[in-house]
Order: C-alpha cells, then sequence, then structure tokens
C-alpha cells in the first residue's frame, strides 16, 4: 500500500472521529515528508525514522505500508470510524454550505479541504472561515478576508467550485461582524451567534431574528449553539422564542442549518420539527474544521431524513446554478 495514501487516510479518519487536531496533524505531517522525498528516499528505512516529522506511530504505519500490507492502525479505524456507503438523502446533497480552513480555526490548508470534497463527489463547497470579533478563531480582519477571496479563484474548474463566504458572528444587537460591502460581495453568508449564549430569552430572540432577516445571511448557523457531547463537554441550548426566529427565516428566505456535528445536532429534533412546519428552508452543513470531517455530512442527512425534512427544502441538494438563483433574489 501506498504509504502516503495511508498517512493521509487515517489522518482523514482521525478528524472525521474528531481526535486531537495534534494526533491527525501528526499523520499529516509524516504524508508531506514522504511527499518531499524521492522514491529511493522513501524506501530508505532505516534513516526514515530519524527524519523530521516522523514519529514512532508513523513510522509504523510507513513500514507496513512498504511491506504491501494495509497498516493495523489503517485497518482499526476503517472499521470502526469510516463513513458508511452513500445512500438515501446523502447521495443527494450536491454540496456543502460551511466549512473551515487554516485561515481562521481550520486544521489544514484551502487545497486540502477542497480535495478532500472534490474526493466526496461535491459539485460546491463554500469556504466560511469565521469574522473578527472570534479572535480565539483566529477570525478573519476585512484585510485578510479580500486576501483570501483573491485565492478561491484557482480552485475551481468544470466540475467543481470553491465558494466564497463566512460564518459571520452575530453580534449581541443582531448586527453582523463583518464590512457591509465584503458581506454583500460573498457567495454565502452563514450567520451564527458564538458568545453570549446565556442571554435571556427577549434580547437573544431579537438578536437571532435580526440576523435571521437580514437579507446578506444566508444560512443561520447551529441556532442553539448546544453541545451535547464531545472534547469540548456539554452546554445547554439558548433560551428564544423559537417560532419568531424560525418565522423570520421562513419569511426572509433564510435557511436554517442541519449542523452535522455529532457533539451538536443542532437543531434538536423539536426545533427541526417546527422549522419544517413553518416552511423554513435548510442547509444541511458539515461545519468542518478539517478535511476528515466533510463526511461527516452522513449525520446531518441521517437527522433530516427521520425528520422528515422535504428534499426540495433542502438548498444544499440543489445545483449551483439554483443555488445562486435563490442567492441573487434574496
Amino acid at each position: 500500500m501506498d504509504p502516503i495514501e495511508a498517512l493521509t487516510e487515517i489522518a482523514g479518519l482521525l478528524e472525521r472521529d474528531r481526535a486531537s487536531r495534534y494526533k491527525s496533524k501528526a499523520f499529516r505531517v509524516a504524508a508531506q515528508t514522504l511527499t518531499g522525498l524521492t522514491p529511493s528516499e522513501r524506501e530508505d528505512v532505516p534513516r526514515l525514522r530519524s527524519r523530521k516529522g516522523i514519529g514512532d506511530s508513523t513510522f509504523a504505519v510507513i513500514t507496513e505500508a512498504l511491506s504491501g500490507r494495509v497498516p493495523t492502525y489503517l485497518a482499526e479505524l476503517r472499521e470502526r470510524v469510516a463513513p458508511p456507503e452513500p445512500s438515501g438523502l446523502r447521495i443527494q446533497l450536491r454540496g456543502d454550505l460551511h466549512a473551515h480552513s487554516e485561515w481562521s480555526d481550520g486544521l489544514t490548508s484551502i487545497d486540502l479541504m477542497v480535495d478532500a470534497a472534490r474526493a466526496l463527489g461535491h459539485e460546491y463547497l463554500a469556504l466560511t472561515d469565521h469574522s473578527p470579533r472570534l479572535r480565539v478563531a483566529h477570525g478573519l480582519s476585512p484585510e485578510r478576508l479580500r486576501e483570501q477571496l483573491e485565492l478561491l479563484p484557482a480552485f475551481g474548474d468544470d466540475t467543481f467550485t470553491l465558494l466564497s463566504g463566512i460564518e459571520v458572528d452575530i453580534l449581541d444587537d443582531g448586527s453582523l461582524d463583518q464590512e457591509d460591502e465584503l458581506l454583500r460581495a460573498l457567495d454565502v453568508v452563514v450567520a451564527s451567534a458564538h458568545s453570549a449564549l446565556r442571554m435571556e430569552r427577549a434580547p437573544m430572540t431579537r438578536r437571532l431574528v435580526a440576523a435571521a432577516s437580514d437579507s446578506r445571511v444566508d444560512v443561520l448557523g447551529h441556532v442553539t449553539g448546544r453541545l451535547v457531547s464531545g472534547a469540548r463537554g456539554t452546554r445547554p441550548p439558548s433560551v428564544f422564542d423559537s417560532r419568531a426566529v424560525f418565522e423570520a427565516c421562513a419569511e426572509h428566505g433564510t435557511a436554517v442549518e442541519i449542523n452535522s456535528r455529532p457533539e451538536r445536532e443542532d437543531p434538536p429534533d423539536d426545533l427541526l420539527a417546527l422549522a419544517i412546519e413553518i416552511g423554513c428552508l435548510f442547509s444541511i452543513d458539515s461545519d468542518a474544521h478539517a478535511p476528515g470531517q466533510l463526511s461527516l455530512l452522513d449525520h446531518g442527512a441521517a437527522r433530516a431524513e427521520r425528520a422528515g425534512v422535504p428534499v426540495d427544502r433542502i438548498i444544499t441538494t440543489w445545483p449551483l446554478t439554483r443555488l445562486r438563483e435563490w442567492k441573487a433574489m434574496r
């Protein structure tokens, strides 16, 4: 087995499993190290272990792969973590409108995110790094966002489009944490609340209704902000008038995100049912912070199927032309 492919697949599976970023990064660094070597240097096993970027675990994977075997660690991860064969609604998803790169708090470069999206068969992916106020996530200033935008066209071709975007922070008063000119120029704007999540019901309702009603906002991200599991612990959902928020989404054509991260399951089942009843549009997104997490869409698709979300109201099942037409009408 090709050792670079083995290391890269392990990194992707660890990312899907939401393992420590340092753990998956070690396998990506080792793959990058091997990529920079000649074929003869890669096969010089005694010298490999002494090369910078290759540790005990990655060396074991490399030597097993070079011997013609599927590395034991990779086989274990495939058995435990690998996504199932896509079926049902998952097959109908054409893209993903919420993903991050190392420009903010993602783990890898844009090109690795694009490669992973292509491998999954995506027709499009929106790069939605964070906005300035989220300093802990290295949010993009207007200047850095403009710099990023200049790079994006190079990642597309006739079969794949990398959409420009942002996950813009919803400020306490419902305003958005980025320049108006930039927000209007982007292909996709996901608006999410990341702070003051324990705000009282009335002001939180006003905050989310303002964002859902804003013509610049396309998708309302992880609406309750809750965490139900994972390394970050748990967090209760924000309290707000969900009917008022979803009615604002339906009135203004703003899609409600079905966040595919298992630690979020946002919106909860009861709110998802309410949003369906009210007539909202939906966007099934991965909220990926690493290439391997793009495959988490299967979790979001399964939740949407169980809830009975009408497929035609899921904007990530739409072809890019329809998505662009919807955006232009908003």
